[in-house]
């Protein structure tokens, strides 16, 4: 909105800032659409494959330390 345009009421302002959010998210759906989903399709298995072995290595863990003997209690304060 260039600045020597006289003030518009505000309900058009906003029916403006919504058309120009409403275009805004669209051309982000057909981004998302067109350039990320491909690419998560074609790479999808890799990162289902990377996320089980480190799911793998913490489960492994987890065992780990549930097999090791707890800790000794806390002796007395010391003061």
């Amino acid at each position: 909105m260039p600045f020597d345009t006289p003030k518009q009421p505000w309900e058009q302002r906003l029916r403006e800032a919504g058309a120009q959010i409403e275009e805004d998210l669209k051309r982000v759906i057909a981004y998302v659409n067109d350039e990320v989903v491909p690419d998560v399709r074609r790479n999808g298995s890799e990162a289902l494959r990377a996320a089980a072995a480190e799911l793998q290595r913490l489960a492994q863990r987890m065992d780990e330390r549930n097999a090791a003997p707890p800790p000794p209690p806390p002796g007395p304060p010391k003061y």
